[in-house]
């Protein structure tokens, strides 16, 4: 194997549905910044999120609850049988153990907190990517070990 083919990093197609512009376009332009990234899709709703899920098929879908039309759960539900390899890293301000369980209860890899998106969020991508589950610093960490 050539130094160039060894040195590739897989590029994991990702799509984030966030319905604040500015906090969609602030996240947007951080994944930018990192080299196994590549944005595919940006979605403002819930349906928006399923549609683009199932037309291109990302590696990975950053996905807030709060959403309107679909909330994020929900919008979870119907993307894991139309993009079942997807990995779901929700990225939210609902912090609530209910929450947070059902949210990992439906196939999601990883759960990050809003305000501690600049310090965890490509924490998280990273631990997702290479096969492990993330959830934010502050919730409970038996939560993992209970889905």
């Amino acid at each position: 194997m050539d130094t160039a083919t060894a040195t590739l990093v897989p590029q994991f197609r990702t799509m984030v549905a966030e319905d604040h512009q500015p906090f969609l376009d602030h996240v947007c332009a951080d994944l930018r910044n990192e080299p196994n990234i590549e944005i595919v899709g940006e979605v403002q709703n819930g349906l928006a999120a399923v549609a683009c899920a199932n037309t291109l098929q990302p590696d990975l879908i950053i996905l807030d609850i709060g959403l309107p039309g679909l909330n994020g759960l929900e919008a979870a539900h119907c993307i894991r049988t139309l993009a079942p390899n997807a990995r779901i890293v929700f990225l939210t301000q609902e912090s609530s153990p209910d929450i947070v369980h059902e949210a990992l209860s439906l196939g999601a890899w990883g759960y990050v907190i809003k305000a501690s998106a600049a310090r965890e969020l490509a924490l998280a991508l990273r631990a997702v990517m290479s096969g492990k589950k993330f959830v934010s610093q502050g919730l409970d960490g038996d939560i993992l070990k209970s889905v």
